[in-house]
């Protein structure tokens, strides 16, 4: 009898793993290493990087923003309308390549867009929360 409970409880603890790991959303990946610094700047369309950069951001904080907004965004399929409002750049320092994306900035409590620059255009979808916080961050700059 108990080691019919044992399998049962083995059963169900492994079909819960399965199932979490089977249930993950795809997400945008960076390097890891330390990012050192992001530049964003006013997007002239897919498949390239505006060099006029609008805003750069060093600090730790602000960083992270950005850094969650990349890591947690889920990939979804989204028919792009428009062109991209924004590049970002995401450096890491001499020694490593640089991650550019696209976004497209969602309005006040709507998710956003992105996408990378080089790729298959594959989308990824952020919260209405990280759509704040970006919002916050380039457009008082």
């Amino acid at each position: 009898m108990k080691f019919k409970l044992l399998i049962a409880v083995l059963c169900l603890l492994i079909s819960t793993i399965l199932s979490g790991c089977l249930n993950q959303k795809e997400t945008m990946v960076l390097l890891d290493e330390k990012i050192q610094g992001i530049e964003v700047s006013k997007s002239m369309g897919v498949g390239n990087v505006n060099e006029d950069i609008h805003v750069s951001f060093n600090h730790k904080n602000s960083i992270k923003v950005f850094e969650k907004a990349i890591k947690s965004a889920i990939k979804d399929k989204v028919e792009l309308k428009a062109e991209p409002d924004y590049d970002i750049v995401v450096s890491y320092g001499d020694e490593f390549p640089k991650h550019a994306v696209h976004l497209w900035l969602g309005k006040e409590n709507e998710e956003s867009i992105l996408t990378y620059m080089v790729g298959e255009g594959e989308t990824y979808r952020t919260s209405a929360k990280i759509t704040n916080q970006l919002r916050e961050l380039i457009l008082t700059k």
